[in-house]
């Protein structure tokens, strides 16, 4: 409970960034379980999840974007539509910069655009993957971000071992109006079940396929059922979407094998979320030139 004199705080962060700068591993960091995908692969995050920081003095709601690049496809697009609506929408930025990467153009173009923003939404710069650098790249790279724009604040983070995640937690709840709770006690996400699914489905095909692939990638979950004779098993029908009959193969593997490392990896991990037995029915299905077709990517969630 929070004493009389602590009032309660309550409000919405994003984290931007280039692609592959740590934000999902921090949301999950910060949220304490993994409500984001998480890949080496650059665009690997699609949607804004919301993943909910519960505290006794506040409740913070962290909304997973993708990374701000620039777009080559009417997908690329729409991806960066969905960060600029978010980023006009909380009350609190923050802007992820690796601390082993030295700052490039793609930091400086977001910089450019957040400087737009800063006079009514704070920014706080964050260097993650402390873990990656020694003390004094971390220093460096500190001094080399406030040389990008003007912060509210500034915090050096490793969602990897934990470095300094309360802290920078500390920090944006410091950012966030006080307010009444907004989610129930114990709520991690508000996403639903079904595009959790589709995303660790999609987050266990991305590992080990060639670089071109991850963006032809996209999964929709069809149906979650419970097996009739059977009340401790659910079955999850869903479809895996590639763009090419060539791309087909790739994920499948030699004979499916690639599909039912994919399967056994993901089931694993929709079971957690569950708390159930899980019956993974998985196919692949080309869907030509998804990306650019805006009949299709509404169909599959876009």
């Amino acid at each position: 409970m929070t004493t009389p004199d602590v009032r309660h705080r309550s409000g919405f962060a994003c984290f931007v960034g280039r692609p592959n700068t740590g934000k999902s591993t921090l949301t999950n960091a910060l949220v304490g379980t993994k409500v984001a995908i998480t890949s080496s692969k650059p665009q690997t995050t699609r949607h804004a999840i919301r993943g909910i920081v519960q505290r006794d003095d506040a409740q913070l709601i962290i909304v997973d974007t993708p990374g701000l690049h620039r777009p080559r496809t009417l997908l690329g697009q729409r991806l960066n539509d969905v960060v600029r609506a978010t980023w006009s929408e909380v009350d609190v930025v923050g802007f992820c910069v690796p601390a082993n990467e030295k700052i490039g153009p793609g930091d400086r173009f977001i910089a450019t655009e957040l400087v737009k923003l800063s006079h009514h939404t704070p920014v706080v710069g964050v260097v993650t993957k402390t873990d990656l650098a020694s003390r004094q790249q971390v220093a460096e790279q500190l001094v080399a971000l406030q040389d990008v724009m003007e912060f509210a604040d500034l915090v050096p983070v490793s969602a990897q071992d934990g470095f300094q995640v309360d802290q920078l937690a500390d920090v944006l709840v410091s950012r966030l109006p006080e307010g009444p709770r907004l989610y129930p006690d114990g709520e991690l996400t508000d996403e639903p079940e079904a595009t959790l699914i589709a995303e660790l489905i999609r987050e266990a095909a991305l590992e080990g396929v060639r670089d071109e692939l991850p963006h032809s990638i996209a999964v929709l979950v069809e149906e979650i059922v419970a097996r009739e004779d059977r009340d401790d098993l659910l079955d999850v029908y869903a479809n895996l979407y590639v763009e090419r009959d060539s791309q087909k193969g790739i994920v499948l593997g030699h004979k499916g094998e690639r599909l039912r490392t994919v399967g056994a990896s993901a089931r694993r991990q929709i079971a957690a979320l569950l708390g159930s037995k899980i019956y993974l029915h998985l196919h692949v299905k080309v869907a030509k030139d998804w990306q650019r077709d805006p009949k299709q990517l509404r169909r599959l969630g876009f």
